[in-house]
């Protein structure tokens, strides 16, 4: 029997197996990358009797190869938040999936331990720009608001350490990182005795300077779209960016766009007032993610006047994604 933790690099996934390594040790090989290497389960040659732990990865994306799995006789439980279609019925699948707004995976898995290690939780809520989810997951906690920013920069930082093209635009591997974070039960002794907290806040604070100098080239009361240059600190930072600005203009939608030798990555976010569509938007371009938030890895320059249109008119007032302006 072999045992494999398959989790996204970014502050829920690795948050997500960490609650759950911590109530349920084992020792497994890991599989993971950067945020946007979703389709991990492919990495994975299972047989009858394999376990596996899928977190924070699409279901949607990664079906084909969840069932190749399944009909090999691997036993999987699979935590997420984003888009699913449809779940596959097979005794050999748990799974645990929510793609309310309002959801993070590592929420998903203290629901499922029942709140043993929330702290980790909240801290992913944070990461993942679901703020008031993180406050209403911490509130039977009594925390000071001097630990509720701690667990909100931690979250942040671990979110931040995740965006990139490759594993080398990163200050640390997700693996690495994961690795880190199994000697503490709790994140407040990580954040007092890793100096890899300090890494990633220095490293936050550096790259997020550099996206503030970069004015939007759309904007409206109801969107904006920011294009940045092809370096690694805009990689680094243009998630954690697309998320300050969705808190800072609650009304409105956001897309991040970074520049590569082919065309753009994107990162899209949905208004935090209404945060629905942006999966629905990210889909008809190859992307995908969840309903507040989601992305597209390649857009081919040639589509940008179209995502640009496209975007501009599913915000513009439309904010069912089975409206018209989504098509």
């Amino acid at each position: 029997m072999a045992f494999y933790d398959i989790f996204n690099g970014d502050a829920d996934g690795l948050c997500a197996l960490h609650q759950l390594r911590l109530a349920q040790p084992r020792e497994a090989q890991l599989i993971t990358g950067v945020k946007r290497d979703i389709n991990l389960l492919r990495q994975v040659q299972a047989g009858a009797g394999d376990q596996l732990s899928i977190l924070d990865i699409s279901l949607h994306e990664n079906r084909a190869d969840l069932e190749r799995l399944l009909a090999a006789g691997a036993r999987c439980e699979y935590f997420d938040h984003h888009y699913a279609g449809e779940i596959p019925r097979h005794a050999g699948l748990q799974a645990y999936i929510d793609t309310a707004p309002d959801v993070c995976t590592s929420l998903l898995v203290d629901r499922h331990l029942q709140g043993r290690f929330r702290l980790w939780a909240v801290a992913a809520a944070f990461g993942d720009n679901l703020h008031q989810a993180a406050l209403q997951a911490a509130a039977p906690l009594g925390l000071s608001v001097e630990q509720l920013d701690l667990l909100r920069r931690l979250g942040e930082s671990l979110n931040y350490n995740a965006y990139g093209e490759t594993i080398d635009d990163l200050h640390y591997p997700p693996d690495d990182l994961y690795c880190l974070l199994q000697s503490y039960a709790d994140p407040f002794d990580f954040i007092a005795n890793e100096p890899v907290f300090d890494v990633l806040q220095a490293g936050f604070a550096d790259d997020m300077a550099h996206a503030e100098e970069i004015a939007a080239t759309l904007s409206s009361d109801t969107c904006a779209l920011f294009i940045l240059p092809n370096a690694a600190w805009a990689r680094r930072i243009n998630g954690v960016f697309a998320n300050q600005l969705a808190r800072q203009s609650p009304s409105r939608a956001h897309a991040v766009l970074v520049r590569n030798d082919s065309g753009f990555v994107v990162s899209v976010r949905a208004p935090v007032a209404n945060p629905t569509g942006a999966d629905a938007l990210c889909r008809q371009f190859a992307g995908g993610g969840r309903q507040a938030a989601a992305g597209i890895n390649h857009l081919p320059e040639a589509r940008l006047d179209e995502f640009s249109k496209k975007f501009e008119a599913a915000y513009a007032g439309a904010t069912n994604p089975d409206d018209a302006s989504f098509r």
